[in-house]
């Protein structure tokens, strides 16, 4: 009879540790949300240390006297490990292990953890691999203590971890095929999306910082069952649900990855296909946390990941999201937006203004259509109907009388 083996997960105590490099910068807020991350990734704060500096060091992340500092409170404390703000070069994680003689972790490898447990899909799995082997591969040698020392923490989660072992070359094989594979991945993706042009349904992404209430929007619009976590990253692989509005138009919702402080730039171009969906589309509806006292600065990072990913030029619609945890009146505003509404992603306060927003740039978007049609083009109409917003019909006997809206490439086939 085989022997059943159960690898015991370790229960991590961490300190964090930040470098302020000026006045007013947020890096206690960003400690704040690394503490998120790391609960996220199963592991428990046990002290923060942020030093003030110029800039960041260059060998050591952090200078000697704080060092010393850090190495008192893993003694102290009892710590398992310690993780920085920032990404860590091979040399600076060196370095940091060798003078603490602890595992060290960067905010890289934290977020790297946390998307090879969310990833459900194939694609998903595939793109968090791909970062994974991607963030490794340079730092390999500085890696390869520091994973040993623990088994089942941080950093360790995923297809990544049977990966470190092998030799560059291996690595750079994998990391080939997994290109290709994510290639096809993404000619698949294409394909659906030019499927979605010829049936001229219009589209909106939803983004938004990480825990804004993405998925909660999706899924009270449409049902689409999709998780909500009261926790950051709680959903990766992106869902697309229809949404019929008032006028019974067709709306595709596509939910995306959220955004967070220095989001690595390996899942930024892992995800890269995945996250270009809010390219495709018509309208962004930008979900945004009223609640948290950083909604200024999350919006700040989402329009400026946007801007990396060379999104501009949209219509936006930000929408102020849970208000049912505001007590107080707030004054919201967003001058990078065409609409702004508050709204209850739970309780639904605002949806139904929202799915009126959406007719109404839809229709900014198409062109206005009156005339009369023989009864032998009916089926022209059946046209307004699906693509368009039929708001008239009469039956007469020269025809059918027809008031409506239509997007441009159907208007061609409408009128000819």
């Amino acid at each position: 009879m085989a022997e059943t083996i159960e690898m015991e997960q370790v229960q991590e105590k961490v300190i964090l540790v930040g470098v302020s490099t000026q006045d007013g910068d947020d890096a206690v807020d960003s400690l704040e949300e690394l503490k998120e991350l790391a609960n996220t990734a199963g592991a428990v704060t046990i002290a923060k240390v942020i030093q003030n500096r110029s800039q960041i060091h260059p060998v050591t992340y952090v200078g000697k006297g704080k060092l010393e500092e850090i190495e008192e409170i893993i003694h102290e404390l009892g710590a398992t490990g310690i993780i920085c703000d920032d990404e860590l070069s091979p040399a600076q994680l060196r370095n940091l292990e060798d003078i603490l003689d602890t595992k060290v972790m960067d905010r890289t490898m934290v977020i790297l953890d946390i998307f090879a447990e969310r990833a459900s899909t194939s694609e998903g799995k595939i793109q968090v691999e791909l970062a994974q082997l991607r963030y490794r591969l340079s730092r390999l040698v500085g890696l390869r203590s520091s994973l040993s020392r623990l088994g089942g923490g941080i950093g360790t989660r995923g297809p990544g971890e049977k990966k470190l072992e092998m030799d560059r070359r291996l690595i750079k094989e994998r990391l080939s095929q997994l290109r290709r594979e994510l290639e096809n991945v993404k000619r698949h993706r294409e394909v659906l999306r030019v499927q979605r042009d010829k049936s001229h349904t219009p589209i909106a992404a939803i983004v938004g910082y990480t825990n804004a209430g993405k998925s909660t929007l999706l899924n009270r619009l449409t049902q689409a069952g999709v998780l909500e976590e009261d926790k950051l990253f709680a959903t990766l692989d992106p869902t697309t649900r229809n949404l019929q509005l008032p006028s019974k138009q067709q709306v595709l919702l596509t939910d995306t990855v959220g955004f967070i402080r220095k989001l690595p730039h390996h899942l930024i171009e892992a995800f890269r296909s995945t996250l270009e969906e809010a390219k495709y589309s018509d309208i962004i509806l930008h979900v945004v946390d009223t609640s948290n006292p950083q909604m200024d600065k999350q919006m700040h990072i989402v329009y400026e990941t946007l801007a990396n990913l060379g999104i501009e030029d949209k219509k936006i619609i930000t929408l102020f999201n849970k208000q049912d945890k505001v007590s107080q009146e707030q004054i919201l505003r967003d001058f990078k937006a065409d609409r702004v509404l508050k709204i209850s992603a739970k309780t639904g306060k605002g949806l139904e203004e929202l799915k009126e927003i959406l007719e109404e740039m839809l229709r900014e978007q198409k062109i206005s259509i009156e005339r009369i049609y023989p009864y032998s083009e009916a089926g022209k109409i059946q046209l307004i109907r699906k693509y368009g917003e039929l708001l008239e019909e009469d039956f007469r006997e020269e025809g059918i009388y027809v008031k409506g809206f239509v997007p441009m490439e159907v208007y061609e086939k409408v009128v000819r």
